[in-house]
């Protein structure tokens, strides 16, 4: 069985340098193959991976919907749409990578993320994990985007405002009866030790992170040198985190099933 991680979180709260990390660590630990999927339309996991995106399913979708493709004879439209989707993954060693993107154009995203849920369950039995990043905000967890997840990890950053959006979409996940096996909270861009306004915000709204990821100049050098974030020192602070973090999300099941 796949066992499938996502994250969500208000913009800015670290949802894809965290899914970078996590991938990282589980490559590191030989839990291959990974199936990454950037669920944003703003595609940007590839560049934190070190990957060189090709076309996007927002892009395919845009040309099947418009009078630009071109179907080859003796194959209907439906399975041409699989070989192109087919064309969208981005491969490398250990890891595969699906990126949303964005479509031409402007308009509803429903289709696109049922194309993209419809693709991801065909082929996440072919991974032993999967981590999805997705768009900010919680408009994915309406249209079902992130479902059949054995951990939801919703992030925040070191803000007042990033913990309350993390507790409206704990609530919006409940209310929507998700079929998420186990949700937790993470606290990203952590500066030291954490102020008491945040350990109040986060009592008061009865919130444990599971794990603290602190602000790190070596991500933030990375980023200005575009270096792949798997490429990052085992010393860095914030890879430390992760690795705790993924000790944490992996027990007791290290492939899939419920807790």
């Amino acid at each position: 069985m796949t066992f499938s991680i996502a994250i969500a979180g208000k913009g800015g709260s670290g949802k894809t340098t965290t899914c970078s990390l996590m991938i990282r660590e589980l490559k590191n630990r030989g839990l291959t193959p990974i199936l990454a999927v950037d669920a944003d339309g703003n595609a940007n996991l590839h560049e934190s991976l070190g990957l060189k995106l090709g076309t996007t399913i927002g892009s395919i979708l845009a040309e099947f919907n418009s009078d630009k493709v071109s179907i080859p004879s003796g194959m209907n439209k439906g399975a041409f749409l699989q070989v192109r989707l087919n064309q969208a993954i981005v491969e490398s060693r250990g890891i595969d990578l699906i990126p949303m993107g964005r479509g031409e154009g402007t308009g509803c995203y429903c289709y696109p993320n049922s194309v993209l849920k419809e693709f991801i369950d065909r082929l996440k039995g072919n991974y032993k994990y999967m981590v999805m990043d997705n768009e900010a905000g919680m408009e994915h967890l309406s249209r079902r985007t992130t479902e059949n997840i054995d951990e939801l990890l919703i992030a925040s950053d070191y803000s007042v405002k990033g913990i309350r959006t993390a507790d409206r979409i704990r609530e919006l996940v409940n209310e929507l009866k998700l079929d998420v096996k186990r949700v937790s909270f993470i606290l990203t861009r952590v500066p030291g030790k954490l102020d008491e306004r945040i350990t109040g915000e986060l009592a008061e709204l009865h919130i444990e992170p599971i794990a603290l990821i602190p602000l790190d100049a070596e991500i933030q050098r990375f980023d200005l040198e575009q270096r792949s974030l798997l490429d990052l020192p085992d010393t860095s602070p914030a890879v430390h985190a992760v690795k705790k973090l993924m000790d944490e999300v992996l027990k007791p099941n290290p492939v899939g099933g419920a807790r």
